[in-house]
């Protein structure tokens, strides 16, 4: 199917009994493949590809949400979403975001009016990616990723989405930062974000997805970005540690407050140390360096 004749399974879910744990949905719908997830009036909506059976992949999505979150009395309601109608929608509420004193992200069809010569302008037009800065995961990334990249740096960037954070650390002085995403729509957008940034000599797109051992086999590096749910980021840690050497760096983020201090420890048993954290809502973002063997 072409990707103008394509439509998207718009689900939302709401849990009214889970207080200030109802953030655990989100968290919850990204694992289980979402294209990112918006908070809308209490209801956080997200786009699933076109599944074959749609009433069994609800009764599913709710079963699994529930086991994930530990929440009961999940409501869940679906409709359908085309593709161009997609495309529109994503574009209500984007605007020019400055994210640190010199970081300015804005969409493509609104330039910003306050940005200065010293201003890094980043141009962001997320499509079917996952990666703006409205979310808070990715507001903490280029906070510490803009005190961290140095001149010359070799960067991974782990689960890309629309390339923003592999963008940043090229428009930050890196020299070659390897984008890593397996979704074709991601990748689609990416590509256009890094021609629009012209970055195209120093970011690279591998399309694919990233395991322990595909990321060990691409160091040594000087830094690792990844911007990914708690879930798919733990069994990574081995690959981190392979492809850093000591005294380089880390940057993980996706992981909500209640989840960071297993996913510290998790990285502490794994030879990383903690450098700073960021905390933007109920998110938070680590910079963490490699230790000495």
């Amino acid at each position: 199917m072409t990707v103008a004749g394509r439509r998207w399974l718009e689900v939302s879910v709401r849990c009214p009994s889970a207080g200030d744990r109802s953030a655990l949905l989100a968290d919850g719908l990204l694992s289980l493949g979402a294209r990112g997830v918006e908070e809308r009036a209490g209801w956080y909506v997200s786009y699933f590809g076109e599944p074959a059976d749609v009433d069994g992949f609800v009764r599913d999505l709710r079963a699994s949400l529930t086991d994930d979150t530990g929440l009961e009395g999940i409501r869940i309601e679906h409709k359908w979403q085309l593709h161009e109608d997609w495309e529109e929608s994503w574009k209500r509420g984007l605007a020019p975001r400055r994210v640190t004193p010199r970081i300015v992200v804005h969409p493509s069809w609104i330039p910003p009016t306050d940005s200065g010569p010293d201003d890094l302008l980043i141009v962001l037009d997320p499509g079917m990616a996952f990666g703006t800065a409205e979310h808070g995961t990715t507001r903490g990334c280029l906070r510490l990723l803009d005190v961290t990249v140095g001149p010359g740096d070799r960067v991974l960037d782990i689960g890309a989405g629309s390339g923003i954070l592999a963008i940043a650390a090229a428009r930050l002085g890196a020299g070659d930062v390897l984008a890593i995403e397996g979704d074709e729509f991601a990748c689609e957008a990416l590509l256009e974000n890094v021609e629009r940034n012209d970055v195209g000599d120093r970011v690279r797109l591998v399309e694919a997805w990233a395991t322990s051992e595909s990321i060990a086999a691409l160091g040594p590096v000087s830094g690792i970005v990844a911007n990914i749910e708690s879930g798919l980021l733990l069994p990574l840690f081995t690959g981190f540690r392979s492809a850093l050497p000591e005294g380089a760096w880390l940057i993980i983020s996706g992981i909500l407050d209640a989840e960071w201090p297993r996913v510290e420890a998790a990285l502490a048993r794994s030879g990383f140390e903690v450098g700073s954290v960021d905390a933007d809502g109920d998110w938070r973002s680590g910079l963490f360096r490699r230790r000495a063997n």
